[in-house]
């Protein structure tokens, strides 16, 4: 478990009283406001404000009239109309939305989503030349097209006329269409920028209906819009919060038969619907699809009015996910075995892996995974004959589009942006690519940078946690990006106790401080990555839940971090200061002499913690947490000093060298045959001739 920077708000105690009593909201809620600037009631109210009336009108967006006059015309024509989406949630909802309004309309409409495999994101001239071949004359382009200029240019060749809305950044020169619907033009005067690829059609539609039929518009589409907001990670702020709150709510009790099913069959359908149920539960079996080469079978989900279709696609989509899963999990095996061998933490910057027809579709999320769980950027390349496709993921404080950019003489074509990037490389230019971009990262990312940070809202006490304030905290959602969930850390708790769960993937804490216990859930990490143990004094930062279960209802903290004390942390470096005395020649009394002196028993525990949990003969550990560990496990005293020593014996003796560094330990294991005689030991020698001496100071 990456150590993690805190950074902890400290709101003002008099904004926290003064929201609470002037506009009725609970301390705890107040707190998380004034925490992140919403210290006065009505920027507050500004901001937490969901009312309908808060949407803005369509037609302020740029070429919302040209849009809607082609459409129109188009309709009233009974000319072909084709919606050209995307694979993901943002662009296959946007897809069902515009094609179940213009159904409704009596529009002749199809759609079109390209094949992430073999076709790749956005408009391509196959497409275009098949969909005028079926008698489309008018093409409408949903979270996609903006970039789009020479392909738009072709379909003007061929007789296509084109709408684009689009929501990503524009280029200088916009594409050649009858309108270019987009809140991010540079010309746009529309008030909210944020919104999603399906936040654009879902002006588009309102436009298309008038204000007279906002409120159907509203009913019959806000769940879907809802869904690719949050799936797409969009601000959740604006018009992004009402859209969502509404759409969440119509969620609960959707129509849609293909929504319905989906909930059902990914276990959802009774929970209350949250973004994080959006997230986590609905939003992979959907992009699953696209991720599999299969969008067409989401959009049909959305697009059917049979149940029983409806829900034979979403056991299918449930199915692709866990294909997804197992392609995952097979890419990130392969590179953990790489990784165990090859990657430094102290001298790495960046992670660069590639393997023989890795799944082009899911190397991006797994380029995610490693990229968590080391704490620095990686880019993974699926290699298909001279060729390889990859996908980067970054963290914050380094730019990976730039990073491609400084590389670019060894790439065949790069594009994404900061935190996100693919690329197409010819295989025999991997070992230079590797070698440029790793050194850039190396000038360009500082230790400090690689930190993983967690924004606490504030400090609290164990009389602040009651199930009121939990529920009172619910004012705050929908959460998502620019309002995450409340983050509170609470200063000195002592574990009681830690179980594995669900096959050691996760870990189940009690903590407790005073007479108050809390049980606290840590997912991702088993127990070989807790950073602490049994009995010892911690720090948690964490989210607070509600859990159900057979009809009680009881709090949970959901970790975010855990780590020691200063307590801890002193004892620590006492014992760390004994250590670097003795070593460098001070004077120790008798009792430190102890302290540091290990036993058979001692050195047996610490060698068999060593080789137990090395991988490819290296273990890497934060110091404080290893000297802990083997104590637990061990029922020995091991504190940091002795375990220090430990080590140098075994040093001494050639089974193994070690350094430390930035906190933690990096053991690698020496090749040795026979058996190592630690007797003769010069540190162990020199403990017990200090002790000796000791004793006969004592009689003189």
């Amino acid at each position: 478990m990456k150590a993690k920077k805190w950074n902890i708000a400290r709101p003002d105690i008099d904004a926290i009283r003064n929201l609470s009593k002037t506009c009725g909201y609970a301390p705890l809620t107040a707190a998380v406001l004034c925490a992140r600037g919403l210290d006065t009631p009505e920027k507050a109210s500004a901001f937490l404000s969901y009312d309908i009336a808060g949407l803005h009108n369509p037609f302020l967006l740029p070429d919302m009239r040209k849009a809607v006059d082609a459409i129109e015309q188009a309709i009233a024509s009974g000319e072909r109309i084709a919606v050209f989406g995307d694979y993901d949630v943002d662009g296959i909802t946007s897809t069902c939305v515009l094609v179940r309004y213009l159904k409704s309309r009596g529009a002749a409409c199809c759609y079109y989503i390209p094949d992430r495999l073999s076709e790749g994101y956005g408009l391509n001239k196959a497409a275009l030349l098949s969909l005028q071949q079926k008698g489309v004359s008018l093409v409408i382009t949903v979270d996609s097209g903006i970039t789009a200029s020479e392909e738009i240019a072709y379909a003007k060749e061929i007789g296509l006329k084109v709408v684009v809305t689009d929501h990503h950044e524009c280029k200088d020169a916009l594409p050649d269409a009858l309108a270019v619907v987009n809140p991010k033009r540079c010309d746009s005067t529309y008030p909210f920028k944020e919104l999603a690829g399906v936040g654009v059609v879902f002006k588009l539609i309102c436009a298309l209906a008038g204000p007279e039929h906002w409120k159907d518009i509203l009913t019959d589409y806000l769940d879907l819009v809802a869904v690719g907001t949050i799936a797409d990670v969009m601000l959740l702020q604006g018009e992004n919060r009402i859209i969502v709150t509404y759409g969440l709510a119509l969620l609960q009790q959707t129509e849609n038969p293909g929504l319905r099913m989906l909930m059902r069959e990914s276990g959802v359908e009774t929970r209350r619907m949250t973004s994080s149920v959006v997230s986590f539960t609905l939003a992979p079996r959907i992009n699953a699809a696209g991720r599999m080469g299969c969008a067409d079978q989401a959009a049909e989900l959305f697009l059917t009015d049979s149940p029983s279709r409806a829900q034979d696609i979403a056991a299918m989509l449930c199915c692709q996910n866990k294909e997804r899963q197992n392609a995952e999990n097979a890419i990130l095996r392969q590179a953990f075995e790489v990784l165990q061998k090859e990657y430094d933490p102290q001298e790495d910057r960046m992670i660069v892996l590639w393997g023989e027809n890795w799944h082009h579709g899911v190397i991006g999320i797994v380029s995610s995974r490693i990229s968590d769980r080391y704490g620095c950027p990686t880019v993974l390349i699926s290699l298909d004959g001279d060729q390889g496709k990859g996908s980067g993921r970054s963290v914050n404080g380094f730019n990976l589009f730039e990073a491609l950019e400084n590389s670019a003489q060894f790439l065949e074509k790069f594009g994404g942006h900061a935190l996100a990037a693919g690329l197409t490389i010819a295989r025999d230019q991997l070992p230079a690519f590797k070698q440029s971009i790793c050194a850039y990262a190396k000038e360009n990312i500082s230790e400090e940078d690689l930190k993983p940070i967690v924004n606490i809202d504030c400090l609290i006490s164990p009389d602040d946690i009651t199930l009121d304030a939990i529920r009172e905290l619910g004012v705050l959602e929908p959460y998502g990006m620019g309002n995450r969930e409340p983050i509170f850390a609470m200063r000195e708790l002592t574990v009681e106790e830690i179980t594995p769960i669900s096959s050691d993937r996760h870990l189940k804490m009690s903590l407790i401080q005073g007479g108050h216990r809390f049980v606290a859930m840590l997912f991702g990490t088993g127990s070989g990555g807790c950073p602490v143990v049994r009995g010892d004094v911690v720090d948690a930062a964490f989210s607070l839940e509600i859990n159900h279960f057979r009809g009680r209802q009881t709090i949970q903290l959901m970790l975010k971090d855990i780590r020691l004390s200063d307590c801890e942390l002193e004892k620590d470096h006492y014992f760390l200061t004994i250590y670097s005395n003795f070593i460098n020649g001070g004077d120790l009394t008798d009792s430190q002499v102890n302290q540091l002196y290990p036993d058979r028993a001692d050195l047996v525990a610490v060698w068999r913690h060593i080789i137990s949990n090395s991988e490819a003969g290296k273990l890497t550990a934060p110091y404080n947490t290893l000297s802990r560990r083997i104590s637990y496990e061990s029922h020995r005293l091991i504190n940091i000093g002795k375990l220090f020593v430990c080590l140098d014996v075994f040093s001494e003796s050639c089974l193994l060298s070690y350094h430390f560094k930035n906190n933690l330990l990096h053991i690698r294991m020496r090749p040795f045959k026979g058996k190592a005689d630690i007797t003769k030991s010069v540190v162990l020698a020199t403990l017990r001739h200090r002790k000796q001496q000791n004793a006969a100071d004592q009689l003189i």
